[in-house]
Order: structure tokens, then sequence, then C-alpha cells
């Protein structure tokens, strides 16, 4: 088990489960980290509260606190807890509790804060907005589709995303834990649901860019179907890039180690393959190649957490 040392300050984008596993690894290396979670999460019970209270999407904020408990077994478990009966059903304890906490408080980051208390949260998480927004897409037959869980369920690529409205704003928190860390890092995660969705709030992409410290973009391990289709991870980059900035980040970690066969045919059965890693077309978009083995898994190919944030502090 890694140990903490130096305490570097670590900033991650992202969200959904990519970036909560991402979070669980490096917690053990560092308590000077801030994860700036994606706000435009429409689906489930983040979008019932979304519409029906008003408030930011808290899942994906929700699995962050999680991911960064000091503690992760019983109140983990009490906020990932799920309804699955009556009038609560689907909604999780935790974005429940989040929802009463803004009511309570006035304010979702105080809500957010909060929690991070009550789960003694070993890092910051920040709504990388505090501003209502949607997603849009532009899919790879021309039509135009809103919502997150409506790009994500399409089963069809994306050609370019942006955000409505496009005037969102950032946090000065999030503003500031960029301005001040020892590397930033942008994934895993869906590529166009939750880590390009941070890019496209003013003022983000252009403190990244301009950010005096490594910058770092996970690629993922495995395709996504409605998302990623025939990805390779030069296409991952481009397309970070061409919603962003050139120079957004100046290195991406690949992974190298292979799924067997039989969880490959049981993705290419779902419509996902692994990642090319097609490093011809990569060394002249001008980042660093960082490859390693950071995946696992039996039934299912993911990055390991543990394995991921060693290869990440490795950098530094």
């Amino acid at each position: 088990m890694p140990r903490l040392s130096d305490n570097p300050s670590v900033v991650v984008l992202g969200g959904g489960t990519g970036l909560a596993t991402l979070l669980s690894g490096l917690k053990f290396y560092t308590t000077d980290l801030t994860a700036v979670v994606t706000v435009a999460d429409d689906g489930g019970s983040s979008g019932r509260l979304r519409r029906e209270m008003g408030i930011i999407p808290p899942g994906d904020i929700r699995n962050c606190l999680v991911a960064l408990a000091e503690d992760e077994s019983l109140m983990g478990e009490l906020f990932q807890y799920r309804f699955e009966e009556g009038p609560l059903s689907g909604h999780s304890f935790g974005n429940l509790f989040l929802a009463a906490l803004t009511r309570v408080s006035g304010d979702f980051e105080e809500a957010v804060r909060l929690s991070s208390k009550i789960l003694n949260t070993r890092g910051t998480v920040l709504p990388a907005s505090l501003d209502m927004v949607w997603l849009k897409a532009e899919l790879d037959d021309g039509e135009i589709v809103e919502g997150q869980s409506a790009i994500a369920g399409s089963n069809r690529a994306c050609r370019r995303i942006w955000l409505n409205p496009e005037e969102a704003r950032p946090t000065d928190d999030v503003l500031t834990a960029i301005a001040g860390a020892d590397i930033i890092v942008a994934g895993p995660g869906s590529l166009f649901t939750s880590i390009i969705p941070n890019l496209l709030i003013g003022g983000i992409a252009e403190a990244v860019a301009g950010a005096e410290c490594p910058r770092l973009f996970v690629c993922n391990v495995m395709t996504q179907p409605g998302e990623t289709i025939g990805f390779t991870a030069a296409d991952h980059l481009e397309a970070l890039v061409a919603h962003s900035r050139p120079g957004i980040v100046d290195g991406i970690l690949v992974n190298t180690s292979e799924p067997p066969p039989p969880v490959v045919e049981f993705y290419r059965v779902k419509g996902a393959l692994p990642v090319v890693i097609d490093e011809d077309r990569l060394q002249p978009l001008g980042v660093k190649v960082h490859a390693a083995e950071v995946a696992s898994g039996g039934n299912y190919f993911r990055h390991d957490s543990q394995k991921l944030a060693a290869a990440i502090m490795s950098l530094l």
C-alpha cells in the first residue's frame, strides 16, 4: 500500500466512475487533492433532483466524495445506498442528503463542503460550475441531441458537443486549484459526457493550458458505444484538443495491459474494443506518451485505481 509523503497538489477533472476510481487510488499519495466534477448529468436520480428541485446534479459529486472518504465502509455504503421501492425508488441516499443539505445551507457548494467533513475526505470535491448547464451534441449522422443521458444512450459516435447555455463560468475555487497544481489530470471517463464538459466551462481550458505544471490526459482502455466507437488513442486526444485548445495537455497515459480473449469478446458483443495505441499519430500532436499497465479486471476491463494512481504519481 502506498503512503502519504510530500503531499503534492493534484487536480483531476472528469466525472462518472472513471474519476471516482482514480481518486480512490490517489488519496493514498496526497491530501492536497482536488476533484473538479462535471455538472451536466441529467439521468437517473441526479436528473430527477435536477428537474424537480433545480439543484446541481449531485450523483458524480457523491461518487467522488465516497471515493475520497477516509473510511469507505459504513458511511460510504450509506451514501451509495439506493432505494428500490416506493416514491424514492431509484434515488441514492447520498443524492437526497446533498439535496436536503443544499436546502438547509442555502448553497450547493456549502452542502458539498459539509458532506466532505461528514465523510472525512482526503481531498476536496468541487463542481466545475454552479450554473445549470445541459449538453448538446452533433452525432456522426448530423443529428442534434440534447442531454447527457440521450447522448450516452444514442449508440452513435459524437462529432462535437457544446453546452447550453454556453456562458457557464467556473467557481473561483476551481480556478485557484488549477493555478496552484503540481499536476493536472483529465480523465479517465466518458470522453464526451464526463471529461470534455469540464473544459467547456468558460475559463477552465484556458487555466489548464496556462498552468505551469505537467498536464496529463488519461486515455480510456476501452472504446465506448455511443461516444467513441472506433476511436484510437489519438482520436481521443484530438477530440479533447478540438473541444478546448492546442496545448491543453502535454502528456497522455495509455494502458499496455491486455484483456483476456473472453473479456474482449464480451465487450465486442456490446460494441466496444480495446483502445488502439497509435503512437505514430500521437507523437505529432506534441504530447509525451506515457505507457503503463494500468488496467485489470475479471468480467470487466477497467483502470485499476492503485496502478493508475502509481503511474500518475511517478511522473512527479
